[in-house]
């Protein structure tokens, strides 16, 4: 077999190779796009082009070949993770199911056919080109302390729109009546930070009732409460992050700053309105009997207020005038690339059997990237320092990426390598994948050296911790099985504000793994017995609150995917990620005010 400096040279391309190779298919081109090669510019253009498919091409496949064959020694665990695996997609599909009902049967006839309005999904199936977006937080707002909200009773999202990225939030009013909820603030927060961090636009359909009133001391006046999202508004949209909104229904109390606050407003005639109180409180303050359509309908807002910029007559019309909107921001995106790439050499179904159910049934982690990244090429760094966490550079369906990824407890060793790698990225401007599976516990120091072991361990980890705090570049987390104690921060957990982070079913994230809680001290005081029964309690409370479907309710990442898709997820992002590129970064000093 040959080694890496043998194959690198013989995938090295001379300049006479690569001037041969273009000069024989150059005229390929010519015959092929005879109508569009109209003069020597075009022609230099499409030589330069291929050329750098050519290279890009070549070059990669140096990166030497993981081998992902799974050991027979591990087969008895692949099976145990094969099995846990499936019940948990088993979960994951019966939730699934239950999203996308929104606000049940009833809620649902009343939406469409009393109020003459589209069902949220169908609003987005017109308002985005013919092509799947990703949706955050599908599980967000189950099992809460106050009840079920089925998907926060939001849809939030990356869709492209004439060919343009961008952030939605959809109010879907068939879930309580489009009521704004604790969850549902949190939601369209998550929403705009990642159009922050991301640059992307935003466009709001808006069909709320306004706040949850019974909730309000939740979801009112603290810093990260409903009126941030207003400031958002305004703070992006100086940093020339467009703000679009549809007003596609009812839009009361804080609900109709929203829209107010956009760049540009839509609303649509007869089932769009905007008020602060609606005709039941103005009957009631004030005797007067007066129609919504007369408070704050489509002609009042659109000719009397200007509180909108554009009247539509149906829902329609109102989608289209979006992508007419978009289509004048004056983006200078480049011609779509279709960047070569090969498949993984091993299945992405199998990734199911490397799920690990628990820490004791972790694999090495390179059997996961063989199967995430292309060709299984990879470029290792420090291969044989600190080997518990693996890192190295791969390609994501053409993208280059920085790989970090947890292969045991995250040692001094493997902290400062770590460091090193995620300071490299940062350097050169590569976006960082974070595969995380953190230890539950750490073993107690019974030995002054091993107490000093520890806190060499604390100080790389705390290096870590900063290199991966101030790493400028986009960094995506993907929890493939713990997410556990402090080393968690280190691997780019929630607190270290990842582009994206998203778990698989099987994940759980605690501080602690209820299984070894046994092992962990309990400060009691002195007059106090514990018996086993506060134990048991405190292990069923922890198993409870560790799953990943607790975490993806309360908003803890951005959603789970299934193992086999998390290849395609991640290269979206990766592709999502990079078009800040072409948009202007420049800050204005104000954001764009309705006069």
């Amino acid at each position: 077999m040959w080694n890496n400096i043998t194959s690198c040279s013989l995938w090295r391309v001379s300049s006479s190779f690569m001037a041969s190779r273009i000069q024989t298919l150059t005229p390929l081109f010519l015959r092929n796009y005879k109508d569009f090669c109209k003069n020597r510019q075009t022609i230099w253009t499409l030589r330069n082009s291929l050329c750098q498919v050519m290279k890009k091409t070549v070059y990669t496949k140096t990166f030497p070949v993981l081998d992902g064959s799974i050991p027979s020694v591990c087969e008895h665990v692949f099976e145990e993770n094969l099995r846990n695996s499936e019940a948990c997609i088993q979960r994951y599909s019966e939730l699934l199911c239950k999203v996308s009902k929104g606000g049940g049967e009833k809620a649902t006839l009343r939406h469409t056919q009393r109020n003459k309005k589209l069902l949220v999904r169908e609003r987005l199936r017109m308002l985005l080109d013919d092509e799947t977006f990703l949706e955050l937080s599908p599980f967000a707002g189950f099992d809460l302390p106050y009840g079920d909200v089925p998907a926060a009773g939001c849809l939030t999202g990356i869709g492209k729109i004439c060919g343009v990225w961008c952030v939605f939030m959809a109010n879907d009013a068939t879930v309580k009546g489009g009521a704004i909820y604790p969850i549902s603030v949190k939601k369209q927060l998550r929403a705009q930070q990642i159009a922050v961090q991301n640059r992307l636009l935003s466009v709001y359909l808006v069909d709320s009732g306004g706040a949850f009133l019974p909730l309000q001391a939740e979801l009112f006046p603290d810093q990260s409460h409903g009126g941030r999202v207003f400031y958002n508004e305004a703070i992006m949209s100086a940093m020339k992050i467009p703000q679009v909104a549809v007003v596609c229904g009812s839009c009361t109390a804080g609900g109709a700053y929203v829209p107010t606050m956009a760049d540009e407003t839509v609303i649509v005639d007869k089932i769009g309105s905007m008020f602060l109180a609606g005709p039941p409180l103005v009957k009631a303050a004030t005797g007067e009997d007066i129609s919504p359509e007369d408070l704050g309908g489509a002609s009042m807002h659109s000719k009397v207020s200007g509180c909108v910029d554009h009247f539509a007559s149906s829902e329609k019309e109102a989608y289209e005038r979006v992508r007419n909107i978009i289509l004048t921001l004056n983006y200078e995106l480049p011609p779509e690339e279709t960047l070569e790439y090969d498949d993984p050499l091993y299945s992405a179904e199998e990734l199911l059997g490397l799920a690990p159910q628990g820490y004791s049934y972790t694999l090495h982690i390179k059997l996961i990237l063989s199967r995430l990244i292309d060709g299984s090429r990879f470029q290792e760094f420090k291969a044989e320092y600190g080997t518990t966490l693996v890192t190295g550079f791969a390609h994501m369906e053409g993208h280059l990426v920085g790989i970090v990824a947890n292969n045991g407890e995250l040692t001094h060793d493997a902290s400062l390598k770590g460091s090193h790698f995620v300071q490299l990225c940062s350097q050169r401007s590569i976006p960082i994948l974070f595969l995380q599976n953190t230890a539950p516990h750490a073993s107690e120091p019974t030995s002054f050296s091993q107490a000093e072991d520890h806190t060499n361990r604390l100080k790389a980890q705390a290096s870590m911790m900063a290199a991966v705090a101030c790493a400028a570049v986009p960094k995506i987390t993907l929890v493939t099985g713990g997410c556990y104690r402090n080393e968690s921060y280190a691997m780019c957990g929630r607190s270290f504000d990842p582009n994206f982070l998203f778990l698989w079913p099987n994940a759980r994230v605690a501080l602690v793994d209820s299984r070894h809680i046994s092992t962990f001290p309990q400060a009691r005081d002195d007059d106090c017995t514990g018996d086993d029964s506060e134990l048991k309690h405190l292990k069923e409370k922890l198993e409870e609150e560790s799953s990943a479907f607790h975490s993806s309710a309360r908003l803890w990442d951005d959603g789970i995917i299934l193992p086999q898709n998390s290849r395609k997820v991640i290269a979206q992002c990766l592709t999502i990620m990079k078009q800040q590129k072409y948009q202007i970064a420049s800050l204005q000093h104000y954001p764009v005010i309705r006069l």
